[in-house]
Formats: C-alpha cells, sequence, structure tokens
C-alpha cells in the first residue's frame, strides 16, 4: 500500500501594501470579466442569453464587495479605475 504525500508549502505573511495591491488587482480583473461577459452577452444565442445575464450578476456583486472592502480599508476607487492589471505590476513591483 502506498501512501502519496503532498508537498507542503511555506506560508508567507504578506504585509498590508501587498494585500492592498492583491485587491486592486482583483478589482480590476473583475472588471475586466464583467466586460467581458457584457460582450460575449451581445453576441449569445438565445440559448445562451440568461448564462451571460447570471455570470453579469455575480461578476457585479462580486465587483461591488470588492469595492466595499477597499473602501473600508481606505483605498481610493476612483484611483482604480484608470489602472491597468499589468502597469501596476510595473509600477509598484
Amino acid at each position: 500500500m502506498t501512501e502519496e504525500y503532498r508537498k507542503e508549502q511555506k506560508i508567507v505573511e504578506r504585509n498590508e501594501f501587498q494585500k492592498e495591491k492583491d485587491l486592486i488587482k482583483i478589482i480590476i480583473k473583475t472588471k475586466e470579466e464583467i466586460q467581458n461577459a457584457n460582450k460575449n452577452f451581445e453576441f449569445a444565442d438565445s440559448d445562451l442569453v440568461d448564462y451571460y445575464i447570471y455570470e453579469i450578476k455575480a461578476h457585479q456583486a462580486k465587483l461591488n464587495y470588492l469595492i466595499k472592502v477597499a473602501k473600508t480599508k481606505g483605498i481610493n476607487v476612483d484611483f482604480i479605475k484608470d489602472i491597468e492589471y499589468r502597469t501596476w505590476d510595473e509600477e509598484v513591483g
């Protein structure tokens, strides 16, 4: 009888700046997902219209939650609107 072992990963503590950076990345990615779902909705066959409506609503609910979290952390949400995911990595990283 053989047993498989999973490799343990070291837990790395993240500082507040890294957590805020990740939150901003997730917000930007979620906004892009909403835009993609809207484009797909525009060109969807009748069978997929409901699917894309639910997908848009789900991403919008996620975005609303993330924005609320960002505001409680004092992150300027208007600042996020103009940042692209790649640009943020290049400037900060």
